[in-house]
């Protein structure tokens, strides 16, 4: 299985297992970001922005980001496989709002 290199602003850089969702990634690699609902696109706390190519957006985070009108301000890290090199930076992060994580968003 490929690895790929993922860089979040203000992070060392790390590698990732192809296929392995953003927000576990970012998390089991030290990087604070947010998630609420445990990787179900409902709560949009686990947002990233890309300096990179973005990965294919699926229907489900699609829909999720255009019903709260925020369909192109952000991606869910929730929703996201890690596919290729990545440079994100995480707009959320627990600690600063004052909250911990949700449940852990499956595998």
């Amino acid at each position: 299985m490929a690895k790929y290199t993922v860089r979040a602003a203000g992070f060392d850089d790390f590698e990732v297992e192809e296929g392995q969702k953003l927000v576990l990634a970012l998390e089991e690699n030290g990087v604070d970001v947010s998630h609420r609902c445990g990787g179900q696109a409902r709560c949009t706390t686990c947002r990233v922005k890309f300096s990179s190519e973005e990965p294919e957006m699926g229907k489900t985070e699609h829909d999720c980001l255009e019903e709260d009108g925020e369909l192109g301000n952000f991606r869910l890290s929730c929703q996201i496989r890690v596919d290729r090199d990545m440079d994100v930076d995480v707009l959320m992060r627990a600690s600063k709002e004052g909250w911990e994580p949700g449940p852990t968003p499956e595998a």
